[in-house]
């Protein structure tokens, strides 16, 4: 069932601004804008925000993140965010939206908004036959499939960390679309160490960043407000 009928304050008919960066944007540039946007939209002097982008190989530590499962510090920079939970990956070939949100018009719901944003990579997904899930206990969203011998794995293909301040969302998701997988093993991704990641390219899917992007446009309308593309 869509979430949009399930939890309706989640979504407003007020467009949203829709931002593609078409270059890298380094993380301490990201985090700045993101800071500024988000006290505007508070202040009610911005429109409400989805930045879709790519970083360059980054780690990024939330506030549940544990030294110890930082495991090679000197791999790639390294920041620490006000992000819910702990230590993920950021670089090229992984789609990151950061999603800028008053929830003061949605319904004050943070638990509604969090199954939004899963709402929107499984259904995003699953316009390339990618059946994702939850898990009860695991951040992110999550793909299970058979090994050669038949054994089930479970592998994540999507992280979720947001942070609200006076009730405006910023930080929000990343969709690993054809990243070097190799770079998450720097970290214990989100402190979880009996399952690994995964990517659409790794589940033999050839899709480019512009289809992906479409199609999360296509569902975040669905979900959350219709969109305008900005430059």
């Amino acid at each position: 069932m869509s979430l949009a009928k399930t939890y309706p304050k989640i979504y407003s008919p007020a467009p949203v601004a829709w931002q593609v960066e078409t270059a890298p944007v380094p993380y301490p540039q990201a985090a700045e804008f993101m800071e500024t946007r988000a006290a505007q939209i508070a202040a009610g002097e911005a429109q409400e925000l989805v930045w879709l982008l790519e970083h360059p190989p980054l780690y990024t530590g939330g506030t549940s993140a544990k030294e110890a499962d930082l495991v090679d510090p000197e791999r790639f920079d390294v920041f620490q965010t006000g992000r819910g939970g702990q230590y993920t990956y950021h670089g090229p070939g992984q789609r990151v939206g950061y999603v800028m949100l008053d929830l003061k018009k949605r319904g004050r719901d943070v638990s509604a908004f969090v199954r939004g944003l899963e709402q929107w990579i499984i259904d995003t997904l699953a316009e390339f036959d990618i059946t994702a899930e939850r898990r009860c206990g695991r951040v992110g969203v999550w793909v299970a499939y058979p090994d050669a011998q038949g054994t089930i794995i479970e592998e994540k293909i999507a992280a979720i960390g947001v942070r609200l301040r006076k009730w405006v969302s910023f930080h929000g998701i990343s969709i690993n679309l054809n990243p070097d997988l190799s770079h998450f093993a720097g970290i214990v991704p989100c402190g979880i160490q009996e399952h690994g990641v995964t990517s659409l390219s790794a589940l033999g899917k050839d899709v480019s960043m512009a289809e992906l992007d479409a199609a999360l446009q296509r569902n975040f309308e669905v979900l959350f407000s219709p969109v305008e593309s900005v430059a």
